[in-house]
Order: structure tokens, then sequence, then C-alpha cells
């Protein structure tokens, strides 16, 4: 046996989504990282042993413009351009480069870390030290580090260093909860073991073990939807352990797991209610899925009115949009449905008060373990958002230490220091705004070639449609300053009277009807396609979506485009279910699919796409599109993006963010598949030129003619002096605009 030492600023336990993006943001705030994970690979559940797909804010497609940024979003749109079939074993590698490339980080693999050395005295408890056995190495590691991180989802590290956590279901009374039950429990929610199958083209035999259970002895058959050629991720309800300890009765639950699915293949492949005759069993997991184990207690805990209100926190460093998502105790054996849903209107906020111990000043957790009820842990627990909170922790225990404060003093006085490294490093944070003193495009002039000021949808020749009115539709579109009217193109069978309400969203980052603020009824005459406008005004005190509502008239077809505008989106309604218990106008608005958007023109000229919103602004929509957008790309050299100074000025480094629709979902781990491999939004080709005097002598710094991310740092190798500089878009990867969301420049 070898005995070793490791020392680093932050000791991160556990590999998964969160584990990773804890490590790679600390590591790009220049601290030395130690990533501990006690498996093979990493990637947590989302890895090759477990296969769960990477649910997140988006909540499939449900919530609007909630795609992940930051590190989870590279993650996403690198599997996109790899892996566009969604292969587990490709995804590892994606997950395992990213942090290959961090030089800071030294990686753990096969490490279990069973001792915590804590110390207390008195005023305050540490982590000071963990120890890990590698597996297959003899290897026994010592980790120390001034912070430390628990990404276990089980967390056990803080466990061992004595946080306050708990462990199953507060009573309702506790926060005052719907969902919670009239008495606490020690209930979780259960494991799960996925399964792929393959049609291998010729008959095949299934001859079940003996310990399989006999599915048609229990109520899976009647309450599970069960069909031969499922995706394995579509078995997700394959889950028990609910009501056991899922930790201590691991390997039980791991075997009554395998029983169902050795169960429900003997039922597919020898029933004879399946066509089946050549499918095969191709892969069935080893390692239980783990849904929920201890929650830790931070200086706050997240609750279901959190949630539902989208409680705009001060101290917010991550979202969610997920549904608060619960299942039955009883897991694959229960008689009701497999899980139950409560979406908010829009994306969350999840405070970083919730992400460090209240008792253990040194520790932060960031996954499933984190501050919150077990109701509001039903959506924060899903990986895409596990992720964010990991890249918030690694943020924010990297400023913590560049600061010399704890996590609770960072979250009390140092806010805007966190905010602004984190913005920098693009991470999904809503509503906070740009305000690096370091960034000098702040300071400058904004200008551009060209900006989309009429904004129509209008339509194309090979993706537009007819859509007959048979029911009520809507559009959002952005109102930056005013709006004044509303123009439709309309077909009508008959004569008769086109009506139109308008609705304020609510929320700056929801995209559903919350507050009428007008509407409108024309008429119309018996003819062919026209455009008819409508008068709408409204002039709200800041910028905002205005969600615009056609009331259905069967005698009248409008008509879609399948190329959009950038913060146009489409949708139909669905009325909710007689029986449904509660309100949730997210699932009644679905959204057009195939990229399909209802032509719609707005008056007067919109502000929404100025120059300015790219410097010192939002890094993601809210209440607007928040991006420069141009007129179409022609073949005259591109279109621009200018900053002046008064005085010249040293440029050693210019950031930009493009825009990579973050509307798009990109989960191809599961069932979708996106088409494209390189967001169309992007910019593919583009020069940085700069101006040293302002004689209008350009000379190019930097070009790119392959670009296919989101978040471009470039660094020059000598300082250039500049009184102008202009990022010049010369093509992009299929959108007929350059859209840039973020520009920023370093001295």
């Amino acid at each position: 046996m070898r005995d070793e030492s490791v020392q680093t600023d932050l000791t991160v336990v556990g590999g998964g989504l969160a584990g990773v993006c804890a490590a790679i943001a600390a590591a790009r705030l220049g601290r030395s990282v130690a990533l501990v994970n006690n498996r093979p690979v990493l990637g947590g559940n989302s890895s090759s042993e477990v296969r769960v797909w990477v649910c997140g804010a988006t909540a499939h497609g449900r919530q609007r413009y909630a795609r992940e940024t930051g590190i989870m979003g590279e993650l996403y749109v690198e599997n996109q351009y790899r892996n566009p079939e969604g292969n587990p074993y490709y995804w590892d590698t994606v997950v395992h480069e990213a942090v290959r490339e961090e030089p800071g980080i030294q990686t753990f693999l096969n490490t279990d870390v069973h001792e915590v050395e804590a110390s207390d005295d008195g005023s305050r408890r540490r982590v000071d030290a963990i120890t890990g056995w590698m597996l297959g190495s003899e290897r026994r590691i010592r980790f120390e580090s001034p912070m430390f991180a628990d990404c276990t989802g089980d967390g056990l590290i803080g466990h061992l260093a004595g946080a306050r956590h708990r462990i199953g279901r507060e009573s309702r009374a506790e926060y005052d909860e719907p969902w919670a039950p009239d008495v606490a429990d020690d209930i979780t929610l259960g494991s799960t073991l996925l399964f792929y199958t393959k049609d291998v083209g010729y008959p095949v035999k299934y001859v079940p073990p003996s310990f399989a259970v006999d599915v048609t002895k229990t109520p899976i058959p009647e309450r599970r939807i069960i069909r031969s050629g499922d995706n394995g991720c579509a078995y997700w309800w394959i889950e028990w352990g609910g009501e056991i300890d899922t930790v201590h009765e691991n390997e039980r639950i791991r075997d009554e797991l395998w029983a169902v699915i050795y169960g429900i293949w003997d039922y597919i492949k020898n029933s004879g209610n399946f066509d089946s005759d050549t499918m095969e069993l191709e892969w069935v997991g080893t390692v239980p899925g783990k849904r929920e184990y201890r929650r830790f207690v931070g200086d706050y805990t997240l609750t279901q009115h959190d949630i539902l209100a989208q409680t705009p926190f001060e101290d917010r460093v991550a979202f969610g949009g997920w549904s608060i998502d619960l299942h039955p105790p009883q897991g694959v054996y229960a008689t009701e449905a497999g899980s139950k849903h409560w979406h908010p209107n829009g994306t969350y906020h999840i405070p970083l008060r919730c992400l460090y111990s209240a008792n253990v000043e040194n520790l932060w957790f960031a996954g499933r373990d984190i501050s919150a009820s077990h109701v509001a842990f039903g959506t924060t627990r899903v990986m895409a958002t596990c992720a964010v909170v990991g890249q918030a922790v690694g943020s924010g225990a990297a400023v913590a230490q560049n600061l010399g404060v704890t996590p609770r003093e960072l979250a009390r006085d140092h806010l805007s220091e966190l905010h602004q490294a984190m913005l920098r490093e693009d991470a999904s944070i809503l509503g906070v705004r740009n305000e690096d003193p370091a960034d000098v495009a702040r300071a400058a002039t904004v200008t551009a070639s060209s900006t989309l000021t009429r904004l129509a949808v209008r339509p194309e020749p090979t993706g537009g449609r007819r859509w007959p009115l048979t029911g009520d539709v809507g559009t959002i579109v952005p109102v930056d300053p005013e709006l004044t009217e509303v123009g439709l193109l309309v077909e009508a069978a008959a004569d008769t009277e086109l009506e139109v309400e308008l609705f304020d969203t609510g929320r700056e980052q929801n995209y559903v009807p919350h507050e009428r603020v007008g509407g409108a009824v024309a008429p119309i005459a018996a003819g062919p396609t026209r455009w008819v406008w409508l008068d709408l005004p409204w002039r709200p005190e800041t910028p905002r979506n205005a969600f615009v509502v056609v009331r259905e008239n069967p005698q009248l077809t409008i008509f879609t485009s399948g190329i959009a505008e950038p913060g146009v989106r489409s949708y139909f309604y669905r009325p909710a279910p007689p029986n449904a218990d509660f309100d949730q106008p997210l699932l009644e608005w679905p959204k057009l699919r195939d990229w399909q958007t209802f032509c719609v023109a707005v008056r007067p000229d919109t502000a929404a796409y100025e120059p300015d919103k790219a410097v010192g602004g939002y890094a993601r929509p809210w209440a607007g599109p928040q991006l420069w957008a141009s007129e179409p790309l022609s073949g005259d050299g591109g279109e621009w993006l200018r900053l002046d100074w008064e005085q010249p000025i040293p440029v050693r480094q210019v950031e930009i963010i493009f825009d990579d629709d973050v509307d798009e979902y990109l989960i191809n781990l599961h069932h979708w598949r996106t088409p494209f491999e390189v967001l169309p939004t992007l910019v593919r080709e583009y020069r940085i030129e700069v101006d040293a005097d302002g004689t209008g002598d350009w000379r190019v710094v930097l070009s790119e003619r392959a670009n296919r991310w989101r978040r471009r740092v470039h660094r020059l190798d000598i300082p250039t002096s500049a009184r102008a500089l202009r990022l010049v878009a010369e093509a992009t990867n299929g959108a007929p605009r350059a859209h840039v969301i973020s520009l920023r420049v370093y001295s």
C-alpha cells in the first residue's frame, strides 16, 4: 500500500455533473482542484454506467429560453457536435475531456472516500482533510484543502464532517407546502436501473433467470407503459427503494430492480403481446441511479413556494425549470402514476445560501444534496440543474479564497464580486447585468453596421405552413420601448372578425400569458392572404415580452414560417384536463414544433436588438432577447459591431458570447434528436479589427473561419492600442442574421 498526500485549493468529492462543473469552474478561476470520484468514469448518473439522460431547466422543451449556459452549456453543445446520436460512451469522453483540458485539476477516479478529519474549537467547525482508497492501485490518498465540496449526491462527506442534514420528507406544517405529507417521515424517492435493447434482424429466444419477477402478478402491465422498441431511458419508472434506506440497502435495491427488468423483458419477449421476435437485450445497468438521500442544511432552505413563485433571491447564482417531480414511495409496484408534476410558469432561481453548510464553515455542496425541502428537491435534483449549481459552487469557492472569506461571508458581503466572476464565465444566472469594472467595452460608444428594427416574421417558400384557426394560438414578441400595432398574415374563407388579445408575461423570464393589457377586433372580408393590422398600444415601464393571443375562428387561416426572428416564438393552446387539480399555464401553451413561427409583425420599429444590448447587458434572455441582431448578412464583407473610446486603450483580451439559441432543446442522450450538429444562430466566420488612432485604418488582429462555440476568449499575444475595435461577422452556421449576445474587452 502506498500512502500519499495531495494539497490543493479545493477538493471536490463526486464526479457527477455537479462535481465536474464545480472542479472546472474553480480551475478556470485560477484555483488548484482535486476531483475525487469513486467510479471509473465521470458523469455520475449520466455516464455510460447508469445512462440517465441529462434533464434540466428546459423541462423537455416546455420551458422557453431555458437551456443551461456556462460549463453545462458547453458540454451540451460539444456533445451535439460530436455525438448527435446520443451514444453514452461518446458522452463519457465529452465529460472526461472537459476535465482533462483544465491543467489546474488533478483527477482521482476509482477513489472511495470514507474518512473525514474535522475540527471544532467551539466557535467553528471545519473539514481539515479527507482520505480515499484508490481501487486497483493500492493507494491511500489524503486530500488537504482550505475548502471542500460535497458533490457525492448521498452526502457522505458532509455527514462524516458533522454537517447538519435531513433525510426524508418534511411535514406540511414545517414550510406550509401543499405537496408535503401531513406527518414527516423518512421516505425518499427510489433508485432506478435502465436497460437497452436492439433489433438483431433474426429471431432470438429469451429464457428468464429464476429470480425474474412475474410482472403479470403486479400492477406493472396495467399502470405503466411497456413497448418493445423503446429506448431504455423510457423505463425511468423501474424504480424501487423509497420506503427503505437507499444507501444502506443499495445492493438489495439493485437485486430487486434486476428482477423487475428481467421480468419485464420476459413479458415483452414471451407474452405474445409484442412484436419482439428479433429483439435482444443489449445492456442492463449494474449501478442503481439514486435520486435522493441526505439533503444538507444551509443558511436557507429552498421550498415549494420559492419554486412556484420564482422567488427573485438577491443571492441567486443558478436557475432551474424542471417541474416539481415526485414519485410514489412504492416505485414500480405502486398502483398510482409513476410521477406527478407541478410546473412553475418559468425558470426559478437558486440562492447561494442553499449551497454551503450552516454549521461547517468551509463545506460547500452541489447536486441533489443542496439545502432544499423534499418537495423543492423534486425539481433541483435533475442533472443539468445540479451542474449549474456545481459551477456556482466552484466559482464561489474560488472567489471566496481570493477574498479570504468564508462561504457565508461571501454570500453576505461579496455577492457582486461573485456574480461578475460568474457572468464573465457565462454561468447560468438570470437577471444579473454585466457590471464588471475591468470590462473597458462598457466605457465605449457602441454602434453597428446595421440593426434589426422592423420586426416581422414573413412567409418563406419552403418551410412555411397553413394553420387553420381551429383553436387559440399565441406568439411572443419583444416590446422595447412600446407597441402600437400587431400584424398577422391571414386568409378568410368568409366575412368574419379577427380577435386578438395582448398579455404581459409576468416575471421577466416567463413566456406565458399572465395579465391582460389590451385587445382588438378587426373585421375581415372573405378573400386571399393579406396582412391585417390591429391596434394594440402598450408602453410598459421597462422593456418586456408581450404574449399575443389570437382567438379561435374556423373561418380564418394564418400562416407559419420556418425562419424565426430572435425573441419571437409561437404556441398553440391546449386546454388543461377537466380533472386538473391546479393551473399550469406552461402546459396549456406548448410551443410550435419543427421550428415554426407564426407570421407576425409589430409597429413601431423596435429597439430590442440595438447594438448596446451586447455591451454591459444580460447574457441570457430577460424581458427580451438581449442581443444585437444585424440585418441579413450579404456578401459585402459582413456586418459589424463597433466600440469607440475617447482615447486609445491597450487591448489584451476580447471575449465574445454568440447566440447558440438557448431555446433549442439538445438533450440527445434520450429520445430527442436535433437535426443540426452546430447551432445555426452561431456566427461561423468572423474577424476582430482595431483602429489605433481613429483614422479609419482598420487592422485585422484575429480571424476565425470555423466557429461552432457560444463563448470565445481571444487573448492577443501582444497588447494592441486601439481607439476603436470592431467585431465583423462574415457568416453564420445557417441563420440569416448575425447575433451577438456579449462583447467584452480587457486591457
